[in-house]
Parts: C-alpha cells; structure tokens; sequence
C-alpha cells in the first residue's frame, strides 16, 4: 500500500471565484515519485462535508448529505484524484507538482474541493497526498504511430495536457525526439480561466517544437485589452476546422428533418457563441494540420463536448483516445 503524506501549499493562483491553480510540495525529506505527463496522484482532505450515493428511479447514482443522528452532515476525511499539470521535468528539478482545481458546487455537495478552497491560509496550508503516480493516458501509451497529436480540452481537463506540452517543450529544446506536429485546443468561459494561457503562448511563440495553440472563450466579453483569443466552444472551433456546422446547428437541422419539436433546440442555436479563431491560427493551415490518417485525438474535459468532439474526429477517421479514470 503506498504511503499517505502530509505536504504543503506552496503557490495558490486564483483565476476566478471557482478556479485556482496551486503547487504542492512533498512532505519534507521525501520527493514526490517520478510520474509520466498526464498521469494523476490522489489528494486528500480531512474536514469534508460527506454524502452517500443512492440510485435514483432513472437508474442514475445522486449524492446526498451523509447525516448523522442530529441531522447535521458529517464531515471526515475525502480523497479525490487529480491529474498532474506540471512536465515531469519541473518536479524533478523544483520538486512540486501543481494541479488546476475548480470548485465543484452541484453534483457532490461541497465535498474535497469546498475544503479545498476554504483553506486559510492557503498559502502554506497542509494537503495530504497518496505516495504514487499512476494513469495510463500519455503520450507513450496512446499516441503510438501518429505523426500530429490535437490535443483537445475544456476547463480543467487541460490539466494533463498543459503537462504534455511542458514536457515536449523542454524535450525539444533539449534535442530529445517529439511528434512532428502537436496541436491544442482548449476553451474555457473567460479570457481570467485561460489556465496556463501566456506560458502556452510563449511556447508556440518559441517554436522549439511544431506547436500550434488554439484558445477560445465560450462567454466573450471581459477580454479586451488582453491577448486576444479565439471564441466559442472546444468541439465548436473543431467543427470550424473540419468544415462542419456547430454542434446547436446540427442538432436543430436533424431535429427538423425528422419533424421533432425544435423550439429549444432553436434557442440554443441563437445562444451559442459562433466559433472564431484567434488572431494569427489561419483556418487553411489548421484545416491541413488535421489528417486523419496521421492524427491522433486526445481529449479530456467534459463530457458533453469531448462526446462530440469524439463523434467529430471519429466521422473524418481520426483515432480518439479520451482520459477516463
């Protein structure tokens, strides 16, 4: 069994009232076990807000407050896994390792991440952690013979990702193999959760590997003044590059093909955020990037985009390998 360690919050770097980056550091006199980009270790908690899992009348699992005799919730220890965003390289040389976090409020009640961020402080705060480093979702377990790696992410689930392109920066730089091409994807719904947005900008602007960046917000509105990035959803701006309608659009044209009731459909339609590239990605050369034949799709975020980008890439012929824990 591995060992459970007590560690120490290192960095914490708020984003936006949900999202925050942070760095841990290993209990002193250990090091952290040496791990593969995109693999996940398990925190945890010891103050949580408990819940039980119960079967609904649909068959689906809900989580309810876990009480006791006096009605109160209980509350005790809750470990959650998470994926790695810091390149294997930085732990080795800095020693932490650093994960991208979102306050979790509907599904769970709270749980390990409202402990999470009600930390005071969270700079220097104890974090307990599972001595091991496992998952299978990396680059040498599922890119194999592809020559163009389109990494595609939403919110947090750019996490392993951002570790991926960490690494192969500082391969590259180094003279150590790496795919031909590698290209990202990643939205969130502002310009302040662009998790990593300037070091993955200046890593495509570096070019020490054939790195393409391709941020989006899927609420435009609060970017401007800054870096200027793309808009709409993630399997949206790959519908553009594939030359396919949104997914909204899709969605309404087969409704109204098979005579269904398009009312809401239609709604959403008119509330999606159009995809747009942003400044300087040429549509042409993004189009050419993704051949199916040499592109592997790996994806992570949630699920209801990352199921259509899935079905997306899938159509064109490309393989798509999707982080599943």
């Amino acid at each position: 069994m591995p060992e459970v360690r007590t560690g120490t919050v290192t960095v914490w770097r708020q984003l936006s009232p949900v999202l925050a980056t942070f760095r841990l550091a290993p209990e002193e006199g250990h090091r952290f076990p040496s791990y593969e980009a995109g693999q996940y270790m398990a925190l945890r908690r010891e103050d949580c807000r408990l819940t039980r899992r119960v079967t609904g009348p649909d068959g689906r699992p809900r989580y309810l407050p876990d009480l006791d005799e006096t009605g109160r919730q209980k509350r005790g220890p809750v470990s959650h896994a998470y994926s790695i965003a810091s390149a294997p390289f930085q732990t080795e040389l800095e020693g932490h390792v650093e994960f991208l976090v979102v306050l979790e409020m509907a599904s769970t009640l709270g749980r390990f991440t409202e402990s999470l961020f009600d930390m005071e402080p969270r700079e220097g705060a104890s974090m307990r952690y599972v001595e091991r480093i496992v998952g299978d979702f990396t680059l040498s377990r599922r890119v194999q013979e592809a020559t163009h790696v389109l990494l595609v992410a939403t919110g947090t689930g750019l996490a392993p990702l951002v570790s991926m392109v960490r690494q192969l920066d500082h391969d590259a730089s180094s003279g150590r193999p790496v795919p031909p091409k590698v290209t990202l994807l990643h939205a969130h719904r502002t310009w302040h959760e662009l998790a990593f947005h300037r070091e993955l900008a200046g890593i495509a602007a570096a070019n020490h590997f054939d790195f393409v960046y391709v941020p989006s917000v899927s609420r435009p509105g609060e970017e401007q003044g800054r870096e200027p990035v793309g808009r709409g959803r993630t399997n949206n701006v790959l519908r553009l590059a594939l030359g396919l309608p949104m997914a909204e659009e899709a969605a309404l044209e087969e409704a109204r093909q098979s005579g269904g009731d398009t009312r809401d459909l239609e709604a959403a339609a008119a509330r999606a955020v159009p995809p747009q590239l942003p400044p300087g990605v040429d549509l042409a050369a993004l189009r050419a990037r993704l051949e199916p034949a040499s592109t592997v799709v790996l994806t992570c975020g949630n699920p209801a985009p990352m199921a259509d980008v899935r079905q997306v890439a899938q159509s064109r012929g490309m393989r798509v390998e999707r982080e599943e824990w």
